[in-house]
């Protein structure tokens, strides 16, 4: 199945809460000023944030009306290349080579195994992978993160149960310069998104790459589950203004009915998302396609 066939089927929660919404919206409503504050009050219901609502349901109405069509059709095209163009607004960063790739986010949202996953995504690419267990509060994590690296078959950089993440990280870098390992990705400790002191470790493991190897592109993504909904772009909020976020890796997609926040992730916090995990076998996760996503909301 490609990956328009995993996203459609991981959004079939979402695509039947808002289509359903949507033919009862068109067979009781007129095209006018009550059939757009509904529409308005649909994407609220699917996690769009109020704002982008608001924003997107201008734009339709005004081309709607500039167009002077009041077709059901029309408006439903319209509102999906909205959507999409909300999407775009946060381009999907170039995955450049060598580079590092650090994953962040809060406790319980996947990142070890999305890592896990992406180390495959890039096998599969021909790209040489390691992996480095900076996690190190939890020895299970470390325990975790080797289950996955043997599935991926790539190589692990670890340390003991409650080492120092950076130095796990300074190892990780002089090994993959070493041996000229196309991809490095960090795993991090999950941590809640308002204690200063996780984040300035976060910080400290950011600046040792920065120092340690400046000729590798650096991209730092944020784990998010897409089942916490708007709680997700909260988090999102808070860690691109601790470590300046490349972009997202969404989560669960497959497990949520109110998939709307991620047009708020990327037309308000600029921030666009670059993986989407669909389901919990090792291939399933793809590069995230705006026009995909959008088609598999509806």
């Amino acid at each position: 199945m490609g990956f328009f066939g995993k996203i459609k089927e991981a959004l079939k929660k979402t695509r039947a809460n808002v289509a359903q919404k949507l033919r009862q919206l068109f067979l009781k409503n007129k095209i006018g000023d009550a059939f757009y504050e509904e529409l308005e009050e649909i994407l609220i219901s699917s996690d769009v944030s109020v704002r982008t609502a608001e924003d997107v349901v201008e734009q339709v109405k005004e081309e709607a009306i500039g167009a002077k069509i009041k077709d059901e059709a029309f408006v439903t095209d319209l509102l999906k290349d909205i959507l999409e163009d909300t999407l775009n607004e946060a381009p999907v960063p170039t995955i450049e080579y060598p580079c590092v790739m650090m994953f962040v986010g809060v406790n319980g949202v996947g990142k070890t195994t999305t890592i896990g996953k992406v180390a495959n995504y890039f096998v599969r690419q021909r790209k040489t992978v390691t992996v480095a267990a900076a996690d190190t509060f939890r020895a299970a994590a470390i325990d975790q993160l080797g289950i996955w690296a043997d599935r991926a078959k790539v190589r692990i950089v670890k340390h003991e149960e409650g080492s120092d993440p950076s130095a796990v990280v300074f190892d990780a870098v002089t090994s993959a310069k070493a041996k000229k390992t196309d991809v490095l990705l960090i795993d991090t400790a999950g941590r809640l998104h308002v204690k200063d002191n996780l984040m300035n470790e976060l910080k400290k493991m950011d600046r040792v790459v920065a120092r340690e190897f400046p000729e590798a592109r650096f991209y730092k993504f944020l784990v998010l589950d897409a089942t916490t909904g708007q709680n997700a772009y909260s988090q999102a909020r808070v860690f691109k203004e601790a470590v300046s976020l490349d972009g997202i890796v969404l989560t669960k997609l497959d497990g949520t009915a109110k998939g709307g926040f991620v047009f708020s992730l990327c037309g308000e916090l600029k921030v666009p998302v670059v993986f989407a995990g669909v389901g919990e076998k090792i291939d399933d996760l793809e590069l995230f396609d705006a026009e995909q996503f959008v088609e598999g909301f509806f």
